[in-house]
């Protein structure tokens, strides 16, 4: 009785000393994402601030990509905050169950800003159409320079081209959510089978949010042309590849210690596919084309498929990169 008694009491103080750690780490993660999110916070007040006054948002007024920054960090700070409660309540279905909960409120909040008026003193348009012109040259360049044909990248106003906005959306709100949960579940259960795992998504993430981050102030600097700088077609193959390798680990993150056709081959299929469906996305956006890394056979695109042999390269690229990673990860030592 008393060896029982005895060991249901370390059993207790190791709970006790788990739940205590684990109340420090989501108060350092909600304080970290809080801090995180104040610009795009502080942008979103802004525009609500503006349609309280006056109806609409001037255009000096506007703040760059508030859509979808604002609601991506409302979605995470909100499913952030449910953490304690999920875990304790849903336990396995916690992650599952904060993801859906925050890509519900990004989607809520970014209908209601899209839907949000800006105005630059002679022309108005809702705030989704004023931002498809921001993706790839001012709206005072389109309104001012002599377009050519092959210059006119997007034309007249497309809904498509917010596959670019959602698709990078949900991955950053599912990565961030899966380390932030994920390394909660650690301290909770002890295992830390997935540690090297998380370690790397976090980092293939906060890259991934870095260039994003870029991409808002400086559109890799493109300035509407269909042929790009070296700088901007380097910069932009990173991007489109590192995205493939962050929803890859996402998946392989899951997969950790199965049979190697699945715990290598699924994730490498995920980030090529993902990387593929980017490149889709720019082609809606472009109007059936896409940006040119440069001039020649590499450079060009392939006949009926529009991808040029550097392209192919990329997506290729994408899934490789995530294969070595996840067979790496599934090595036997790492496993145990």
């Amino acid at each position: 009785m008393k060896k029982n008694e005895t060991k249901e009491r370390r059993t207790e103080m190791t709970d006790r000393r788990e739940q205590k750690k684990f109340r420090i780490y989501w108060l350092l993660a909600l304080l970290g994402t809080m801090v995180v999110s104040v610009y795009p916070i502080y942008m979103g007040f802004k525009v609500i601030r503006s349609m309280t006054l006056y109806g609409f948002v001037p255009q000096a007024n506007y703040p760059k990509y508030i859509i979808p920054y604002t609601p991506i960090a409302i979605g995470v700070i909100v499913a952030v905050c449910l953490m304690p409660i999920l875990f304790k309540k849903l336990k396995r279905y916690s992650l599952l169950t904060a993801s859906g909960i925050a890509l519900v409120v990004f989607f809520a909040a970014e209908f209601l800003f899209e839907q949000k008026i800006i105005v630059n003193g002679v022309l108005s348009a809702k705030l989704e159409r004023w931002q498809m012109f921001m993706c790839y040259a001012s709206p005072e360049t389109y309104q001012t320079r002599n377009w050519r044909a092959v210059d006119v990248l997007i034309g007249e106003y497309s809904p498509t081209f917010k596959i670019h906005f959602y698709m990078i959306s949900v991955v950053l709100i599912l990565t961030i959510l899966n380390c932030l949960y994920g390394f909660g579940r650690m301290i909770l259960t002890g295992n830390d089978k997935k540690f090297k795992a998380l370690v790397i998504q976090a980092v293939g993430t906060a890259l991934f949010l870095g260039l994003c981050i870029l991409a808002c102030f400086t559109a890799f600097f493109r300035d509407g042309e269909l042929l790009v700088s070296p700088l901007s077609a380097v910069l932009m193959g990173i991007f489109f590849s590192l995205l493939g390798v962050t929803v890859g680990m996402y998946a392989g993150s899951f997969l950790l210690g199965k049979k190697k056709v699945v715990a290598v081959g699924i994730p490498a299929a995920v980030g090529v596919v993902t990387t593929l469906a980017m490149y889709i996305g720019e082609m809606c956006l472009l109007s059936g084309n896409l940006y040119l890394f440069g001039r020649g056979f590499w450079f060009t695109g392939i006949p009926g498929i529009v991808l040029a042999p550097v392209d192919l390269l990329i997506i290729v690229s994408a899934g490789v990169v995530t294969g070595v990673i996840c067979m790496l990860l599934n090595k036997k030592r790492n496993i145990n």
